[in-house]
């Protein structure tokens, strides 16, 4: 039914190409479960295929296959929450297996197509828009040892940076509220719907402070900004169209830069990492 491509979860280990050579025959069966019928050719993203479906009564949908961990492990809990409002609608779900069977949105138009402006209007929105109550069931932020991930790799980050977000780290993640927040929204993941204009797509979602989701929306889309004062803008933008405590946003993005910033270093994204430390530059306390 589907021929997954070679290169698709190389990254993600031995474990998950076993997983990978499951999935045609997962898609076979849940297209049987749920009287769908492949309707498109399949997509991928980092961690998940997508395959175009229509109902037994005809409606488009897709059929998303999900590598499990725990980032993705509880993205149809958080789509049942928002009831989807703001984000795509889940049809029905298997937890067991990670497939999804969710809304058709239009992938080929994204808040990467549009003036910034628009795409921080919307995203913003979202921010305000997708406070709902995080039950105990979702996941909350556990800070890491920063001091431990730097030294290991021979202390590449400026100590001081190291010490102050290990600081606010573990501040911030003591006190954080219980919000459901998705801690990857970006302008990619925001596609155009027909129930309201734009939809959100692939949650990573956690129990915390919505301020915890700013940063995504920092370094996607970074090239587009004006220097330092360019960024110190959207962030400004974000708050104000989000209804975020500035102060909290600010110190979560610089905890989180510094964090992005070592993992980086460590998986050999250089681009990435050196716009982690130009955000932890602009958001230095």
């Amino acid at each position: 039914m589907i021929t997954v491509p070679d290169d698709f979860a190389v990254h993600l280990g031995e474990e998950a190409l076993s997983w990978r050579a499951t999935l045609p025959a997962l898609a076979t069966k849940f297209c049987a479960r749920w009287d769908l019928t492949p309707d498109g050719d399949l997509m991928h993203g980092y961690v998940a295929v997508v395959l175009p479906v229509r109902r037994a009564d005809g409606h488009p949908a897709v059929l998303k296959l999900t590598w499990l961990d725990d980032e993705t492990r509880q993205e149809p809990l958080a789509l049942a929450a928002w009831r989807g409002e703001g984000v795509v609608r889940l049809l029905d779900h298997d937890d067991e297996h990670g497939a999804l069977l969710l809304e058709r949105l239009d992938h080929t138009r994204t808040l990467l197509d549009v003036p910034v402006e628009e795409a921080l209007a919307v995203t913003g929105g979202l921010l305000r828009g997708l406070r709902v109550p995080a039950g105990p069931e979702f996941r909350r932020h556990e800070p890491g040892d920063l001091a431990a991930e730097n030294a290991a790799l021979g202390g590449p980050v400026p100590a001081a940076d190291v010490d102050r977000a290990a600081e606010l780290g573990r501040a911030l993640a003591g006190s954080a509220a219980r919000t459901l927040v998705n801690e990857d929204l970006h302008y990619a993941n925001v596609l155009r719907g027909e129930r309201e204009p734009w939809l959100m797509i692939d949650p990573k979602p956690l129990s915390g402070d919505p301020e915890f989701g700013v940063i995504p929306l920092l370094w996607n889309r970074f090239g587009e900004l004006d220097g330092e004062r360019g960024l110190r803008d959207r962030f400004a933008a974000l708050c104000d169209i989000g209804e975020l405590d500035a102060a909290r946003a600010r110190a979560w993005t610089f905890y989180r830069a510094v964090d992005t910033w070592l993992w980086c270093l460590d998986a050999g994204e250089a681009h990435l990492a050196a716009t982690s430390a130009a955000i932890a530059d602009a958001f230095r306390p």
